[in-house]
Order: C-alpha cells, then structure tokens, then sequence
C-alpha cells in the first residue's frame, strides 16, 4: 500500500506550483474560454496525470524512456504542442486583444476543445513520465497490490493538482475586472505565449 502519504501530498502540491506549462494553458483557457473550456482543461490535465502514473505502474513509462528514440519523438511532439499553443496565444494577443475589449469568456471552445488541449499538453511532457516512473515508486511499498496502489498514487496526483489549478483559474477569474482591461490582458497573453514558447523550446532541445 502506499506510504509517507503527507509527503506524496506535499510534493506534488510544489510541483503544480511550479510555474510550467499547465500553469501557463490554465491562464490562456481563462484568458481566452469560457468557465467550460477551463473545466475541460482541468479534466484533460487530470486525466493525463492518470495514464501517466498507469503506465508507470504497468511499466511502460520504464520502457518509453529505456528507449532513445521514443524517448525523443515524445519529447520533440510535446515541445511542438507547447509552441503552437504559444503562437496561438501571441497571435490572439497581437491581434483579438490590443483592436477590441474583450467579451465576457472570450473565445469559448467548449469542454471538449479544453479537454483535448489539457490531455495532450500533459501527455506531450515527457517530465511527467519521468516523476511517474522515479518518484511514484519511492511512495509504494512492495508489500500488497503493486498496480493498484501506484494508480491511486496517480489519482492522487491528479487530484491535487487539479485543486491547485482550480484555485488558481478562480483568482485569475476574480480578477478579471483588472485583467479584461486590453493593455493588461495584451501583456499577460504576450507573457504567456513567450511562456509556452519558451517552455516548448526547451522540451525540444531537451532542456
């Protein structure tokens, strides 16, 4: 059974605070959706987290970074995703935000376009496979149901994290009376967009 459970708690609770892309997706779908497209994302995320913990405990993530090539492909795929949602983002900025206010929600692509775009961001880091596969297993003892406590774990995972992006969609929605003025949502959209930019560079290259 899983272990040091306050500790798994914490640890994940830092890294979702860790400024990266989801964080950077979750303020560009409040920025930009509606109140469904967030909650699509947050899906999305979550169920990423739980194929990768999954895989983790089915030992394909072992495989996936045993494997060079693999390992690559899934990296380069991930940095591009991370870097069209950075181009998307900068060019709703430079044009959508800095002619016209926005509207109330911005442009809504509904639960299902959120949930896409949540799932293959996470799925497209391949960091997360690696905290899967290194870090999963130092909270599960080898005593009792393996395969099953390495899922929780996952669910776990996803769980907080979900929270954690769900506190931070509700204060970035609280402020969108400051936020909705167009010079301060053009730079928080530009900031963003060089974010995922930055963020789908580095991944590519391997950083």
């Amino acid at each position: 059974m899983p272990t040091h459970v306050p500790v798994f708690i914490a640890t994940t609770l830092l890294l979702a605070m860790l400024p990266g892309a989801s964080q950077a997706l979750m303020i560009r779908q409040v920025l930009e959706g509606g109140q469904r497209t967030v909650r699509g994302t947050l899906a999305g995320n979550a169920t990423g987290f739980l194929l990768w913990s999954t895989a983790a405990a089915a030992g394909l993530s072992a495989v996936l970074l045993a494997s060079p090539t693999a390992y690559a492909v899934l990296r380069i795929a991930g940095g591009i995703v991370l870097m069209i949602l950075g181009v998307n983002t900068l060019r709703t900025a430079l044009t959508t935000v800095s002619t016209r206010p926005p509207r109330e929600g911005g442009r809504r692509t509904g639960f299902a376009g959120g949930y896409l775009t949540g799932l293959i961001t996470n799925l497209g880091n391949p960091k997360a496979g690696v905290f899967a596969v290194s870090v999963l297993p130092q909270f599960v003892t080898a005593e009792g149901p393996v395969f099953l406590s390495t899922v929780a774990l996952g669910a776990l995972w996803a769980l907080v994290s979900a929270s954690w992006y769900m506190l931070l969609t509700w204060a970035v929605s609280r402020g969108r009376a400051l936020v909705s003025q167009p010079t301060v949502l053009r730079g928080l959209s530009v900031t963003t967009g060089v974010v995922l930019l930055g963020l789908g560079a580095a991944v590519v290259a391997g950083v």
